[in-house]
């Protein structure tokens, strides 16, 4: 990254921009959807990272980082967290891979096309990051207050083929993913042109 697109990201007016941001995606996050035929109860479906999309095609993808940083640091100061923080580190990384892989994208050619495109690979890269940073890192530290053993069986009955982390990654964390990010890049196509003039 250049000075020149270092000095633009961190002015004042786009720090102010990516705060209102970042509290309109964390008012976002208290509105959420169960998928029962998909994921237990504990991950429900929200379209808190429609502001960290409209924010990283208006202002490259590092905003995306601060907008989801903004996002989560609300959560835990204004509603506290039941996950230690585990929780919202989860929804910091998976946000911040969306939305800076699709601002970067966009970034380089700004056109529909692109946009398109921008946004379903930032749903693969965080679909993809979603499944190994859960199997690796944020399920087993859930275990550490829940056992693994209760955290699979809250998804057992979704399909009688999870019986196991894995089989819970692939059936359950890697559709639900899928659905969420095309329901926010859905929502970002139809409303980002109505108010990038409001970014710009």
């Amino acid at each position: 990254m250049n000075r020149v697109n270092s000095k633009r990201i961190v002015s004042t007016n786009n720090l102010t921009k990516m705060a209102m941001l970042g509290v309109i995606s964390f008012i976002l996050m208290a509105f959420q959807v169960p998928l029962p035929f998909i994921a237990p109860h504990f991950m429900q479906m929200d379209i808190s990272d429609l502001p960290i999309a409209v924010g990283s095609f208006a202002m490259g993808p590092v905003a995306a980082i601060i907008i989801s940083a903004i996002k989560n640091i609300l959560h835990i100061v204004i509603k506290g967290t039941s996950t230690a923080g585990v929780g919202e580190l989860s929804n910091f990384i998976i946000s911040s891979a969306f939305g800076f892989t699709a601002g970067l994208i966009y970034s380089r050619h700004k056109t529909f096309k692109t946009a398109i495109f921008s946004l379903f690979a930032g749903t693969i890269v965080m679909t993809l990051l979603a499944i190994t940073s859960n199997y690796f890192f944020i399920f087993p530290l859930y275990s550490k207050v829940i056992p693994m053993k209760e955290i699979v069986g809250m998804a057992s009955h979704i399909s009688s083929k999870i019986n196991d982390l894995w089989s819970l990654m692939i059936y359950s964390v890697l559709p639900f993913n899928l659905i969420k990010g095309f329901v926010v890049s859905a929502a970002t196509v139809l409303i980002y042109k109505r108010v990038s003039y409001l970014l710009k």
